[in-house]
């Protein structure tokens, strides 16, 4: 494994992924979409199907989120999403990153 992987990825998902990708996670996989951002930011527009849990709450509200499938996260920016996916692999999720919801 790669120092790249093992910092940023690994076996418990990749790091930044694309739309195309993100879009097939959900699709074929089944994936997880989780808005990251606040709940105002989630109410003023999100990705259909999203779920909304806060970066702030991610470790508080780990048992949300599956373990059984991917798990596809999003911000606005992109900063919330990374922190968050970090979280999420540190305990044991397969989480993939899309960084901003534009990406989408």
């Amino acid at each position: 494994m790669s120092l790249w992987n093992m910092l940023f990825g690994g076996s418990g998902g990749s790091g930044r992924i694309g739309g195309d990708e993100a879009r097939a996670l959900v699709k074929d996989e089944g994936a997880a979409l989780i808005d990251v951002r606040s709940p105002a930011e989630f109410g003023g527009g999100h990705l259909p199907g999203a779920r909304n849990i806060p970066v702030d709450e991610v470790a508080r509200r780990i048992d949300e989120f599956p373990d059984d499938r991917p798990i596809v996260v999003y911000c606005r920016s992109g900063a919330r999403s990374a922190r968050a996916a970090r979280l999420l692999r540190e305990q044991g999720r397969t989480v993939h990153d899309l960084g901003p919801k534009s990406a989408w």
